[in-house]
């Protein structure tokens, strides 16, 4: 249990509620103990009744009295039992929410590197079925647990104020009983853990089909897809049958020593009767005895099926513990306020991915003073949208440095930074949401007629209003619903409507005819007036404003100027202008 040992400290948060439940559970076990006591007295008094005919009814009016109070132990030891549950169950739902808020903020504290490795599937399980399973563990296991501890004490202690010698061999078949539990369990926690992680596998599969489906149905990959995913459900299937199979061992096997219990009560204890041993003196003493082994019966029986449920928490929290125990590459370095103006420099900046071990930046050096805009041209892989993911800070600088303000980023308020930052990514994601709601992501408690505003400088307003609910019109996972101009345009009014002091456009308006294309840059034109603003961009008619212009190529810097600086030297940019020019005239 080394992995579980993590959720100690919830346990020491809801101390007061635990520690509320365990009291109940005593009280709860004080009264189901009674009924055994009241039993054995009821024989007993039934059987004085063959010796003493004339007692008839005293011996009644006891049993009456015995039957009414075994009624009303039991009633009440239900109800206590009714409020242990109530206890500890709703700690558990408690742990449960901690521990899921808990993995999403380190989800969302961790790092561009992570979620390269990681798979969307692996990390849904993760925070879903194995808390889960760890709910169960924190729940019903420690519940049954305590209960089981709680009531083998006390009945054994019972039993051994009664007949210390039929107790002991009453209890002979307990170590053999712990024996087998042990050697199981460890073997459930080997097979839980296989199973969890082929559900994973599982997870992320389907996942990847649900998110890459227009792709499939245009390759006509449905069968290959269906092949694919009934393996790993035959082959979750054999694991879940695996684990399924020795988990069953436990009840029958428990059942079983028991029954074994009982017989030994039933011969051992008649044998002392029969014999007149002091022990044993009255009928009563055997039935109490076989009730208490009975007692034993739920409790003994939840072993198998606690210690199946604490494997298989072992085993996910074990998963859970891998990632909350990551720490991330990038981390606020100071808690001070750190108000930011918008200069940005980059000195002789070299960057390379970890994961792929490109290096994307060599050596790159230029300076954007507040109010200017800088645009960045190169062919794919030049390293582009690479800039734009140091300035935001997803990645640190590895060699050389990034300053906003004559500061190093990494010595700034990382909040500070990326709250004073609007981006526009090259992949415009949208959340399955309204449009509105899309749009004010950029600024919670935006009014609409901002909303609407910001919608006409992205040049989307006419778009949106043709829809049936306007900008009430729910899109679908990842903005599906709209067209990619469309998304883009969403996109640029989301950073638009946050007004911040850096716009950061990367290839934004790829998928924007240029009529459009060209109303939205002079919009921008018009709003980036003092704001320091970066456009990425494969078109020349996206940068030729700009206040300067590089031009980048394998990492490294080809040109650097202004539109009219460019043009005036041969190289990549005259010849794209030209090239893009001519195309124009075409169209």
């Amino acid at each position: 249990m080394k992995e579980l040992q993590y959720l100690n400290k919830y346990f020491i948060k809801y101390k007061y509620r635990f520690l509320l439940g365990i009291i109940i559970t005593i009280v709860a076990q004080i009264f189901s103990l009674f009924t055994p006591e009241l039993v054995g007295k009821s024989f007993e008094a039934i059987d004085q009744f063959g010796s003493n005919p004339e007692n008839k009814e005293f011996i009644k009016a006891e049993l009456i009295k015995n039957i009414l109070l075994i009624v009303g132990t039991t009633l009440i030891a239900g109800f206590l039992t009714f409020l242990m549950r109530q206890t500890l169950i709703v700690m558990s739902r408690h742990v449960e929410f901690d521990l899921k808020n808990e993995i999403f903020k380190q989800y969302e504290v961790l790092t561009q590197n992570f979620y390269k490795r990681n798979r969307t599937g692996d990390l849904m399980s993760r925070i879903t079925e194995d808390v889960a399973k760890v709910r169960m563990y924190v729940g019903p296991a420690v519940m049954y647990t305590i209960n089981t501890i709680i009531r083998f004490v006390m009945v054994i202690v019972y039993m051994y104020t009664i007949s210390p010698k039929l107790t002991f061999y009453t209890l002979l078949p307990l170590p053999i009983l712990s024996y087998l539990i042990f050697k199981i369990s460890k073997e459930i926690n080997k097979r839980s853990t296989i199973f969890q992680q082929n559900l994973s596998n599982f997870s992320s599969f389907s996942q990847e089909v649900f998110s890459g489906i227009r792709v499939i149905k245009a390759y006509a990959l449905e069968p290959q897809q269906n092949k694919e995913l009934n393996e790993l459900a035959i082959e979750s299937k054999n694991k879940s049958m695996s684990l399924a199979k020795i988990q069953t061992l436990f009840i029958p096997l428990i059942l079983a020593l028991i029954g074994l219990s009982n017989l030994i009560v039933i011969y051992v204890g008649g044998s002392m009767y029969i014999n007149n041993d002091p022990a044993v003196q009255n009928i009563g003493t055997i039935a109490q005895f076989i009730l208490y082994v009975n007692m034993l019966n739920w409790p003994v029986t939840s072993i198998g099926w606690v210690s199946s449920l604490i494997q298989e928490a072992e085993a996910s929290q074990k998963r859970i513990n891998e990632f909350l125990r990551i720490q991330p590459d990038i981390i606020n370095n100071t808690a001070t306020s750190t108000p930011i103006q918008g200069e940005i420099e980059f000195k002789n900046v070299t960057f390379t991915y970890e994961d792929t071990h490109i290096t994307a930046l060599e050596n790159v050096s230029f300076k954007v003073n507040k109010g200017e805009t800088l645009a960045i041209l190169g062919k794919t892989g030049s390293g582009k949208s690479t800039i734009l993911s140091l300035i935001t800070r997803l990645y640190d600088v590895q060699k050389g440095s990034v300053t906003m303000d004559g500061t190093p980023l990494s010595e700034l308020n990382l909040y500070d930074v990326r709250n004073s930052i609007g981006i526009v990514p090259q992949d415009a994601f949208l959340f399955s949401d309204t449009i509105k709601n899309n749009i004010k992501f950029g600024k919670e408690n935006a009014t609409d007629e901002e909303v609407i505003e910001a919608s006409k400088k992205a040049v989307v307003h006419n778009n949106i209003i043709g829809f049936t609910h306007q900008y009430e019109t729910i899109l679908g996972e990842r903005g599906i619903t709209l067209s990619g101009g469309q998304k883009q345009r969403v996109s640029i009014a989301r950073a638009i409507i946050k007004n911040p002091d850096i716009l950061l456009l990367d290839d934004c308006l790829s998928a924007v005819d240029t009529e459009t294309e060209e109303q939205i840059l002079n919009n921008l034109l018009e709003i980036s007036k003092n704001k320091t603003t970066i456009i990425v961009s494969h078109r020349v008619s996206s940068a030729k404003n700009a206040d300067q212009i590089i031009i980048l190529e394998e990492g490294k810097i080809l040109q650097q100027g202004s539109h009219n600086q460019l043009l005036n030297q041969e190289g990549y940019y005259k010849e794209l202008y030209y090239k893009q020019l001519s195309e124009k005239e075409v169209d």
